[in-house]
């Protein structure tokens, strides 16, 4: 034990760049790992796919800490008032304020929606690569990864385009941070945020519009649905959760189309594998390698390992996709694998809403890089790359590419 945690250190840069070898080692070794972040807040990672998926659905477990402690000592925690309201989000919530929140956006995110969204997404693609196309190059994070999916979620809430890269680096600002960051330096990245919405809010009052952000506004309005908290809460969550995912899906999968060719040509030749290529980038190297917190409810033994009550569990997405014992060959990347059921959506009450718009962006986009672009290649070596500094997802800095 005390070899294997000498040698595991999951903040390192090493780890952000490559984090499989060490995700084998703990499977092997020790599958429910003890770990402490750099600010000292203790944790426990669970890296083999049964353990994640067991975590993920385990009523013993729960989203919202807060419920854990007494009144008096939550009201006694010194929580800025703008930060309140990252607390109020359906992935930090329980029954049955998650069944609540989730119902109200649950019919967004259907078939049909997916449907409508389709050619606009396409088009939207075709126009991105429009614009670069006479370059020959491009970082094809800040070109077309971001983008597309950024357009696609701002369309559907009714972001107006010129404030798109205003929400891109209030994302970034707030995505970037590491899970036990102090909560003082998100109050000036909030306070705008938050500002800009009730701005938009205001106007949608007004003059409401046939967009989503209107449809949650006056989910408020009727009174019992949504609290003011919720409201921004919400569509925070939608802007990060709608776009974040997607960009790093993006990128992490293009990256393996271009370091293993044979599979880019096999795609590029048969448009009709990229549901298929999708499920494979999305277990291979997934956007999400770390679910969101849950905390023991309850002292309790679990895969094993003796857990205290309040206890804060994680499940290793990225190790889970690459469990030898559930998937054959795992790290091998394949797009025509078969009975790929991995995690990366994760399972259970909090299972990703977004999940067939996701999917449905994700495969044009590859399927209209591949036609558009046939001699697509990368314009550094691969060591060059490096990743964002956040646990919970795994995206490119930039990725740097030629045609």
């Amino acid at each position: 034990m005390t070899t294997l945690m000498t040698q595991v250190d999951i903040f390192s840069p090493e780890f952000r760049r490559d984090p499989y070898p060490t995700y084998r080692l703990l499977r092997d070794e020790m599958p429910v790992y003890p770990s402490t972040s750099e600010k000292g807040l203790e944790m426990w990672l669970v890296t083999r796919y049964d353990d994640a998926l067991t975590l993920l659905k385990d009523d013993r477990l729960i989203k919202n800490r807060m419920s854990l402690l007494p009144p008096e000592m939550v009201a006694a925690l010194d929580i800025p008032d703008v930060v309140k309201p990252m607390m109020r989000n359906m992935l930090d919530l329980d029954a049955p304020d998650h069944t609540r929140l989730r119902a109200l956006v649950h019919k967004a995110f259907t078939p049909a929606l997916v449907e409508r969204m389709r050619q606009q997404t396409q088009t939207i693609a075709d126009e991105l690569l429009d614009a670069v196309a006479a370059r020959r190059s491009m970082n094809l994070m800040d070109d077309f990864a971001f983008p597309l999916p950024m357009t696609v979620i701002s369309n559907i809430l009714g972001i107006p385009a010129a404030d798109r890269d205003r929400f891109r680096q209030w994302s970034n600002d707030i995505i970037d941070r590491e899970l036990d960051d102090d909560m003082e330096a998100v109050v000036p990245i909030m306070s705008a945020f938050f500002g800009y919405l009730d701005v938009l809010f205001e106007a949608r009052r007004r003059q409401p519009q046939p967009d989503l952000i209107t449809a949650l506004v006056e989910a408020e309005e009727a009174g019992d649905k949504l609290s003011q908290d919720e409201l921004y809460a919400m569509v925070m969550l939608l802007i990060i959760a709608g776009h974040e995912t997607t960009v790093n899906l993006i990128g992490n999968g293009t990256l393996a189309l271009l370091c293993h060719p044979d599979q880019m040509a096999l795609l590029r030749q048969n448009p009709g594998l990229a549901r298929g290529a999708v499920e494979e980038m999305l277990r291979y190297d997934s956007p999400v390698q770390v679910a969101t917190e849950r905390y023991a409810r309850e002292e309790m033994v679990f895969a094993g390992q003796h857990i205290n009550q309040g206890d804060l569990m994680l499940a290793a997405l990225g190790s889970a996709n690459r469990d030898p014992q559930r998937f054959t060959d795992p790290d091998r990347f394949d797009i025509t694998r078969e009975d790929n059921r991995h995690l990366s959506f994760g399972q259970g009450i909090h299972y990703c809403i977004g999940a067939p718009l996701a999917r449905m962006e994700a495969a044009i986009a590859f399927n209209t890089l591949l036609r558009r672009l046939p001699g697509l290649r990368l314009a550094v070596a691969p060591d060059e790359l490096t990743y964002r500094p956040n646990m919970f997802l795994r995206g490119l800095t930039r990725l740097p590419v030629e045609w």
